[in-house]
């Protein structure tokens, strides 16, 4: 999943790139608060880690823009200042979580894939459907139970899937949030991946909604009696 970092310290900047990309994410880091807010107004991502002393535009400022407009982006604040009441303002302000500098990367990461999962309505740390099971933080997926080896970027698309199963992503929605900025791709490389997932999962697992994009239908509630 493609996140927003926002930071104005180019070495805490860089060694926090560095560390959710190893983590998993593809990450956008932008240093300043202006840069960022004419980011989120054309793109989405599927979270905000948003520093408070921003240069231009100040975190708490961006955060108040943000969600004036009705952006609902899940915002963890990334900060120096250990104040209860910075903490009280940022959180009030529509922040859904707040880390202190500094952090470490897994409990980092951790707070974001929490972020997420709460933002999509998924109660669980796991996400499942179609006899499909993927664990974000261990990166480890089950086919009806037996383990499944895959690319990052088979992980990445099936993660989306399952992230909005019932829902049909296209393949401009799947491109934006799992592909940086800089980073070149092919022109049908979701379609290889998806190709490739089916082929290690099963055919029937990933739905093609015929010139929409792709699905894994929500699993059916269970119904007693």
């Amino acid at each position: 999943m493609r996140i927003l970092l926002v930071e104005d310290d180019a070495t805490l900047g860089e060694g926090l790139q560095t560390g959710l990309r190893r983590a998993g994410f593809a990450v956008e880091w932008l240093q300043d608060g202006q840069t960022a807010d004419a980011a989120l107004h054309t793109e989405s991502f599927a979270a905000l880690v948003l520093d408070l002393g921003l240069p231009r535009l100040s975190g708490l400022d961006l955060l108040h823009r943000l969600r004036s407009r009705g952006d609902s982006t899940p915002t963890l604040l990334l900060t120096a200042r250990d104040h209860v009441d910075d903490r009280i303002r940022g959180l009030d302000g529509g922040a859904d979580d707040y880390v202190v500098k500094p952090v470490a990367i897994g409990e980092l990461a951790a707070r974001i894939r929490a972020l997420v999962r709460r933002s999509q309505g998924v109660a669980g740390a796991q996400l499942a459907a179609a006899g499909i099971t993927l664990d974000p933080a261990s990166r480890l997926v089950r086919a009806h139970g037996e383990p499944v080896e895959l690319s990052p970027r088979e992980f990445a698309v099936l993660q989306e899937l399952l992230l909005h199963a019932g829902r049909v992503l296209t393949r401009q929605q799947l491109e934006s949030r799992l592909y940086e900025w800089d980073q070149s791709l092919e022109s049908n490389a979701i379609e290889v991946h998806v190709h490739h997932l089916r082929r290690k999962l099963g055919a029937s697992v990933i739905t093609t909604v015929r010139g929409v994009g792709y699905l894994i239908p929500r699993p059916e509630p269970d119904i007693d009696g």
